[in-house]
């Protein structure tokens, strides 16, 4: 019996732990990574309470170590992708009607879990699939994964408690029904958090989804998987397939109980999964919510009193941690001529030192871009800065994929504010800086506001108050997220809700309540306890 109102345990962020050598973490986290890596993971999609596997197997293989096989996992075809919407529309109505604290109990114990016994796999699933170094797994994978876990149960009771007053007489309600049919997500490689976020938080208000993971994050998402389950998620509730994207597009967004989509990638695919959502508009129950965090070009912009080692830190992390394979990290910078020299031998002191190599060996910082493809299209790029006339390159500019798919962080000037490499998302360790005249500071701010389409994280670098009012200013449509004196990167869940705009997506803010309200279709219910016995009104006399 419901009898009572219950209060969430407070939020707070998961502390992320130091990996110093030494520590019992460290231990923890390499011993996972050896056997992991020695084992072999067979993971199937989850389907209902079914686990399927097929025939067509796919073998998984750790970007910086690619001739070695870590697992594999079944692909599936349309029919999989069939049985996994009747499989969330068969749970919705139990799931839906489970009281919401009973929901959060899931989470929370999730969060718990992940942050216990399950970290070290957690860390070790990401280090491999992904490539990410212990310290940017352990951010990602456990921390803000319980973040996202946690303040969403938070978030959830706080909009629950948004009433309408009451007149005398009436009692006013508001619900906050699930979304009518079912979610579809559809995740990145790069974000273990994401991938799970973009599943659960529509998941912790009551709705069912249909889960496709990029599939070379598919590795980690199986760990995803048995931490929910060990939590006591009810099967059907997410269901995880493995299907190409134009296949399971065709199925999905062909069904009238399609009810939504939550996604983060590339902005052209958005875009194109957005048309195939209008051109069938008419066949749904009900209009879908369609929610994206797509592409970033994100920026860095220094003015003449900012301090150059702090540029040059900021430029050193924003642009090379996780080889800079995120949405927000720094891939264009501004710096004033009157500074420059110094911001430049401190970052490309800063870019010699850095290690590269396998996560295994917890001293390096840089670790491999996630695939061929990937290494490809970046190694092009660095190929068309080399042949050009108007840029040069002041440190790294090598790649190598004959063991992994390892890309030196690469550090370009360009004469050319517009050059190829300052207006194109490349999503890898290139970073490409415009020097300006410091009397052209207002000029670049235009500048940096007219030269993307994307408008997702960017950051300003002063010690004037007066530059930095300015840039705010003239900025405020060219980032969702705005740093001032920081990296563009590193939003923190319940810290700073992330999102852009623009060409970069639909800004409805990962990691607070804006995010929740959108897989949620309220109604409003109106008791009347005295009704009217009689049509007429008193003006009527």
């Amino acid at each position: 019996m419901a009898n009572a109102y219950f209060e969430v345990p407070i939020a707070t962020n998961e502390p992320v732990l130091s990996y110093a050598p030494g520590s019992m973490e460290r231990e923890n986290a390499a011993e996972a990574y050896k056997t992991m890596l020695d084992g072999h993971m067979d993971i199937p999609m989850y389907i209902g309470n079914q686990r399927v596997t097929t025939d067509k197997k796919h073998d998984i293989h750790p970007p910086h170590q690619h001739k070695t096989v870590i697992g594999s996992y079944s692909e599936g075809d349309a029919s999989h992708v069939t049985a996994a919407i009747d499989a969330a529309l068969e749970a919705k109505e139990a799931w839906a009607n489970l009281p919401w604290e009973d929901r959060a109990a899931i989470f929370l114990r999730a969060a718990d879990l992940l942050a216990g016994p399950f970290r070290s796999r957690m860390n070790a699933a990401t280090m491999l699939a992904q490539s990410k170094n212990i310290y940017q797994a352990e951010i990602d994978a456990v921390c803000e994964l319980c973040d996202f876990f946690r303040y969403n149960v938070q978030f959830m009771q706080e909009m629950y408690q948004q009433q309408p007053e009451s007149a005398p007489g009436v009692w006013n309600r508001l619900e906050y029904r699930p979304l009518e049919g079912f979610i579809f997500a559809l995740t990145p490689f790069n974000f273990t958090s994401i991938a799970a976020n973009l599943c659960c938080a529509p998941a912790m208000l009551g709705n069912t989804i249909v889960w496709k993971p990029a599939e070379s994050q598919i590795y980690s998402a199986q760990i995803i998987m048995e931490v929910l389950q060990a939590a006591g998620l009810p099967d059907g509730v997410i269901n995880m397939v493995y299907v190409d994207g134009p296949t399971a597009g065709e199925v999905v967004f062909a069904h009238k109980d399609f009810a939504g989509l939550h996604f983060t990638g590339s902005t052209g695919v958005f875009q194109t999964l957005w048309k195939n959502i209008g051109n069938n508009i008419t066949n749904y129950r009900s209009y879908p919510r369609v929610v994206g965090e797509t592409g970033g070009k994100d920026f860095v912009v220094a003015h003449g009193s900012a301090d150059p080692v702090i540029v040059a830190t900021a430029l050193a992390r924003g642009a090379f941690e996780f080889q800079g394979q995120k949405c927000s990290a720094a891939s264009r910078a501004y710096v004033p001529g009157s500074i420059w020299e110094d911001v430049k031998a401190n970052l490309v002191a800063d870019v010699k030192s850095f290690k590269m190599g396998s996560p295994e060996d917890m001293g390096n910082y840089i670790n491999a871009v996630i695939d061929e493809k990937a290494f490809d299209k970046i190694a092009s790029y660095i190929d068309k800065i080399k042949a050009a006339d108007d840029a040069e390159i002041l440190v790294g500019g090598g790649y190598d994929k004959s063991e992994g798919y390892f890309i030196e962080p690469t550090v370009v000037r360009t004469s050319d504010p517009k050059f190829l490499t300052m207006c194109e998302e490349i999503f890898g360790p290139v970073m490409t800086i415009f020097v300006y005249d410091d009397r052209d500071f207002e000029g670049i701010l235009d500048l940096v506001d007219d030269t993307s389409p994307y408008a997702l994280t960017g950051s300003i670098i002063s010690n004037d108050r007066y530059a930095t009012k300015l840039a705010m200013d003239k900025l405020k449509n060219a980032a969702g997220n705005f740093y001032i004196n920081d990296k563009p990167t590193g939003a923190v869940v319940g810290q700073q809700p992330f999102g852009g705009a623009r060409g970069s997506g639909t800004n409805d803010k990962a990691g607070s309540v804006l995010n929740l309200y959108r897989w949620v279709s309220p109604r409003t219910i109106k008791e009347t306890f005295n009704p009217a016995r009689d049509y007429r009104y008193p003006f009527l006399g």
